[in-house]
């Protein structure tokens, strides 16, 4: 039985996932299984992967049924006790397993361990910003406290015990666009995250990303599920707050305003700063003027995402 098992879901990715799968097989860490889930692509990915010749490699096809059900497959059929994933336009650094695996040994009551990340735009590879205050290689963090900004936990920079998937269940297949946040909020009700300072892996932005379709705006996460537990967790109900904050201007963005109202009035305003709460009120011809300015910003690493 390998150590790790690696989840690819791949969507149409033919300009990608040749880079990302050789990250993966130029591990330094060898002990692993890699289990790609075409979900229905229409391009030539299926053709970049056939290429490679590793026995360590599973390859499936199902019809096209969106990321978490391609996540999900990937999850019933891993044979490792402990899981990680990787987008198909994503790339790991060589050590990250051999981290990954040291780190599990060197803390084997933790059940969630991740890294931190870099970011490459068109313009420029950085590191992401986070919320928690470094006190040393490692933090035990919990994950609404620590994620502020950037995430802690990040789909192709993260590793968890199977028995997490177990204990509160796998990808929501309801969700087309955020599904990913509330398995991490799920998570992050029941464990603590073990997270490293050392830069494992990079996001590659995408402009053609699925998060940015706005076609997907009414089956995005909308945090109901949530809303009874977050009246007496106050550090659920801030990190709820902030997401919803970014929800509200996308929705105003592209003006859908029943969605934007619904939003603003789950958001107790204590839980944003004046900058947050002035830009609610700002009308969207001029969101996307800053925008412009912040996107500008952020492709050569300088502050955050106005929607942050």
């Amino acid at each position: 039985m390998p150590f790790f098992s690696v989840i690819i879901p791949l969507y149409n990715k033919e300009k990608f996932i040749e880079s990302t799968l050789k990250s993966v097989l130029k591990q330094t860490f060898s002990d692993f299984e890699i289990i790609i889930i075409n979900d229905g692509s229409t391009d030539q990915s299926e053709q970049k992967v056939l290429q490679f010749q590793d026995e360590r490699i599973r390859y499936y096809t199902q019809k096209n049924q969106g990321v978490s059900v391609a996540r999900n497959h990937g999850i019933s059929l891993a044979q490792s006790k402990y899981i990680t994933f990787i987008d198909a336009d994503d790339f790991w650094y060589p050590k990250f397993l051999a981290f990954m695996y040291q780190t599990i040994h060197r803390f084997p009551e933790q059940k969630v361990f991740a890294a931190a990340i870099e970011i490459e735009t068109p313009k420029n590879i950085f590191p992401a910003a986070y919320s928690i205050q470094k006190t040393s290689d490692f933090e035990v963090v919990n994950y609404f406290e620590a994620s502020s900004k950037e995430s802690v936990i990040w789909t192709s920079c993260s590793v968890f015990h199977h028995l997490v998937f177990d204990k509160v269940g796998n990808f929501d297949v309801a969700i087309k666009s955020g599904q990913d946040i509330d398995l991490w909020i799920r998570i992050g009700l029941v464990y603590p995250i073990l997270f490293s300072w050392e830069i494992l892996a990079r996001y590659v932005y995408d402009s053609n990303s699925l998060s940015k379709n706005k076609s997907y705006t009414h089956t995005k996460i909308n945090f109901s599920k949530f809303s009874v537990l977050e009246k007496t967790n106050p550090a659920l109900k801030k990190f709820l707050d902030l997401n919803r904050f970014s929800l509200a201007i996308k929705s105003k963005l592209i003006q859908d305003n029943a969605n934007f109202v619904l939003l603003y009035q789950s958001i107790d305003l204590n839980n944003l700063n004046k900058k947050k709460r002035i830009l609610l009120l700002l009308p969207a011809f001029i969101l996307r003027k800053l925008i412009v300015v912040k996107q500008l910003l952020a492709d050569q690493g300088l502050g955050n995402s106005v929607f942050k």
